[in-house]
């Protein structure tokens, strides 16, 4: 949250309706509080050259080139850390919701602040009268934020609409030709006079440059609201920021490749989603050509941190709010890496040995089955003495068996997910149990394609609960995000 004492940064997108937008920052100027020195506001207005047709409010008109100049100009806001945006045109506050799906950075509503304003200062009025485009009402744009249960809103007839209101704007002589005065003004009081005429209690105007010629129109009797003032107070007051964009997930894979594609099934299938826009955000940079994790911890094999490092910069580059790294091994490297990223690594394993300590109790014999990297490195230990567990390794013998189940000529890695693989497996499991173990850890991410997890196993009599970590890694991140 922004700290109400520090100054703000506000990017101001010009280009939309040049009149209008000089407008909101001049207005956005008389609103800011009387500050001195570095404790003023910095104001950023970025105005460029944008093709749009001669009428861009017809019903009809394309609002694609609209719509990518204003993400274009949100992305290099973005990147000179403003604060929040301001945007005064109606016509892309239609397509809002694109944007913030996609924006880290704050879009100040200007119809929530039209909301608060009659809310508060106008709150027996029932009545508006609206003038704005027609791709704008047709877009039901002031529908959505005045509900007709609480509002009756009432628009120009047919004939005003077109003959007055859109000339006004966009004829030749009209506002946005820069004529300020004359025939612009006429049409615009007949415009209101008409909404008057059907009971409008206010006039809210949907364009950015009506409210240069409001004086004009109050002195003639019409109750026209200033809406580039109310969206300026609005802009700058401590509760104008709107909720940051969705949470995304980033994901470090090829780590192995098959691991990442079942971490990302796993992601889905623990998100309570009935469409696909519940769903959360991923962004997965897929990079095998991280060195081995294993070959480095266990023998002469190049060291991954820079490649891991350099994977998760791309990730924080991506907008991710958190990293998971369908690895277990890799997380002997996570210790080097995170002090320099702004973002946090959810731990797969210490995830996984909170989730035992919860669930089995603080007493639990834990038994691991990993890569000799994962095994020789310490992470698990580390991270079992930490939750006060006991954890138990496979002896030399089933510790090759292990490693050939992953990384032998038949073995996971390789492709495999059936025959001798799996056996070994399960006999390093039995081995295990018959040493006491009463919960084991598939430790690589590769086991579980070889044997199914979260579920318990009989051995010799003996039950024992098999767990898998990504599993358990992938329903941390989902509730991280909100979407559990």
């Amino acid at each position: 949250m922004h700290d109400k004492n520090s100054p703000r940064r506000f990017g101001i997108v010009g280009g939309l309706g040049a009149l209008g937008a000089a407008d909101v920052f001049f207005k956005l100027v008389k609103a800011l509080p009387a500050r001195s020195g570095q404790q003023q506001p910095e104001l950023i207005f970025e105005q460029r050259p944008f093709r749009e047709d001669d009428e861009p409010g017809t019903i009809s008109a394309s609002q694609n080139g609209r719509k990518l100049y204003v993400f274009e100009m949100l992305r290099q806001f973005e990147a000179r850390k403003v604060d929040a945006v301001i945007l005064p045109c109606f016509l892309s506050h239609t397509f809002l919701d694109e944007l913030k799906t996609e924006i880290r950075l704050p879009v100040i509503d200007i119809m929530l602040a039209l909301h608060r304003h009659l809310v508060h200062r106008h709150a027996r009025v029932r009545k508006l009268g609206i003038l704005t485009s027609d791709y704008v009402r047709g877009k039901g744009l002031f529908e959505r934020y005045f509900p007709t249960a609480q509002w009756d809103l009432v628009y120009p007839q047919a004939t005003v609409q077109r003959e007055c209101v859109m000339a006004a704007i966009y004829g030749a002589d009209g506002i946005k030709a820069g004529q300020l005065q004359g025939r612009s003004v006429e049409r615009l009081a007949a415009a209101c006079a008409d909404l008057v005429e059907q009971g409008a209690e206010l006039i809210v105007p949907g364009f950015a440059e009506v409210p240069i010629v409001n004086d004009a129109l109050l002195e003639r009797g019409f109750p026209v609201l200033d809406t580039n003032q109310i969206y300026a107070r609005h802009a700058v007051s401590q509760d104008a920021l709107p909720d940051r964009r969705p949470f995304k997930i980033g994901v470090v894979g090829g780590v192995g490749p098959a691991a990442t594609v079942d971490f990302v099934a796993k992601i889905v299938r623990n998100t309570e989603a009935r469409r696909d826009q519940e769903h959360v955000k991923l962004v997965v940079e897929q990079n095998p050509q991280i060195p081995d994790r294993t070959e480095h911890l266990i023998g002469d094999g190049p060291d991954p941190t820079i490649a891991l490092y350099s994977t998760c910069k791309k990730l924080e580059a991506a907008d991710a709010d958190i990293i998971a790294i369908p690895c277990n091994t890799a997380h002997a490297f996570v210790e080097r890496i995170q002090p320099y990223l702004s973002i946090p690594v959810v731990n797969m394993l210490d995830e996984t040995v909170e989730h035992i300590r919860r669930r089995f109790g603080g007493d639990t014999l834990v038994g691991l089955l990993a890569t000799s990297g994962t095994v020789g490195s310490g992470v698990y230990h580390a991270a079992a003495k930490k939750a006060e567990l006991r954890l138990l390794v496979p002896d030399d013998a089933h510790q090759a068996l292990v490693m050939n189940a992953i990384y032998g000529p038949k073995g996971a890695k390789a492709g495999f997910t059936e025959g001798e693989c799996v056996g070994e497996l399960r006999h390093a499991l039995a081995s295990l149990a018959e040493r006491g173990a009463e919960v084991l850890i598939l430790g690589c991410t590769e086991l579980p394609l070889l044997l199914t997890a979260d579920q318990a196993y009989v051995v010799q009599g003996r039950t024992v609960a098999v767990l898998d970590p990504t599993e358990i890694l992938a329903k941390r991140c989902v509730a991280l995000s909100g979407r559990n």
